[in-house]
């Protein structure tokens, strides 16, 4: 079996809606032979490029046709490929946690690697190096809650908004929040404000 052969039987095994980047084919022959088939799939309509070296198998709806997969799961594949963690960001976390009604007009994440903007589809997204700290639980609902402390910041952080973050976790959650690396303002408000939400 060819190598351009071996590729796209692998292709036709990822999931609909899947994204997934070039890099995952590698083994298989050269980057060109990789990139020259992956092409190949896109012009015949068994694949899409949704941003540099990401693609997917459409998933389709008898309502709208093609749907995307969530950028967050575009931008984290691209931030695999590149040994980065990335995580939610502060302003996007608040409002998971409804402690704000804003919606951001671009989505922004916090990523280990350099800040910068990439494009997925007709989207610019930003992603903003952010420290080791601040990355702690990336991917998890308590390193949401973290990134949403941190975005608040020390003098915005009372009872309401722990009460919050707690009634959006789980027990278990809220205590491996706790028990995570971050600044003694931040960890005094969980332990004072955590208890007054439990009891009350």
């Amino acid at each position: 079996m060819s190598t351009a052969e071996t590729i796209r039987n692998r292709v036709l095994r990822v999931r609909r809606g899947e994204p997934f980047t070039n890099t995952r084919f590698l083994k298989l022959g050269s980057r060109a032979s990789v990139d020259k088939t992956l092409s190949r799939l896109v012009e015949e309509g068994v694949i899409q490029r949704i941003a540099r070296g990401v693609f997917v198998r459409p998933k389709k709806s008898r309502f709208i046709g093609s749907v995307m997969p969530d950028v967050a799961k575009v931008v984290e594949v691209m931030a695999r490929d590149h040994g980065e963690t990335i995580q939610v960001h502060g302003a996007e976390a608040a409002r998971r946690f409804k402690l704000s009604t804003q919606v951001p007009t671009m989505p922004v994440f916090y990523t280990s690697g350099p800040s910068r903007e990439l494009k997925v589809g007709n989207l610019t997204v930003k992603l903003r190096h952010a420290s080791h700290r601040k990355l702690h639980l990336a991917g998890k609902r308590p390193g949401l809650a973290l990134s949403a402390l941190w975005y608040l910041g020390k003098n915005n952080v009372n009872a309401n908004v722990v009460g919050a973050i707690r009634e959006g976790l789980t027990a278990e959650e809220f205590e491996t929040l706790k028990h995570t690396d971050m600044p003694g303002w931040m960890a005094g408000a969980l332990e004072r404000y955590g208890k007054e939400a439990a009891h009350a």
